[in-house]
């Protein structure tokens, strides 16, 4: 079975948080590298831009409370997005914020310390959103409206 290169994977956002996401921190630009001599230029902080959307990259750190390994407790996430997504507002003094990420992929990417070698997943976004207060709103009952 071949698999292109560069292959995301749409998945569910209840499949990779059971138990739901939490943003902590904010979200922030990401940027191409810039050289000491491009920074001694002056030359402007450009974007990153995502290959498969062409939109500029956002990342935002995901406590995951569902993840079974400590390693795998805060994930970063990247979102491709016209402009910055705004994180929904704090709950009180708590320093984490329910999120729903919209638009999930992930992508499989080998990793390498030495010679041991194993499998780890970037995971992507196309946007956030608050978790929903409430239930969804039903349509008012045909019987109620004769």
């Amino acid at each position: 079975m071949a698999v292109p290169y560069g292959t995301r994977f749409a998945v569910d956002f209840d499949v990779v948080f059971p138990q739901g996401a939490y943003i902590v921190g904010e979200v922030v630009p990401v940027t191409e590298y810039q050289s000491q001599e491009d920074k001694a230029r002056n030359r402007p902080v450009r974007p990153r831009i995502d290959e498969a959307t062409g939109l500029p990259i956002y990342k935002v750190t995901i406590a995951d409370p569902s993840a079974e390994k400590d390693r795998d407790k805060s994930i970063t996430v990247e979102i491709a997005a016209k402009v910055q997504p705004v994180p929904p507002s704090a709950m009180g003094n708590l320093p984490f914020r329910p999120v729903v990420l919209e638009g999930l992929t992930v992508q499989p990417r080998a990793e390498t310390s030495g010679q041991a070698k194993w499998i780890t997943w970037v995971v992507r976004a196309t946007g956030l959103r608050a978790v929903d207060a409430g239930p969804a709103k039903s349509a008012p009952s045909k019987s109620a409206a004769a």
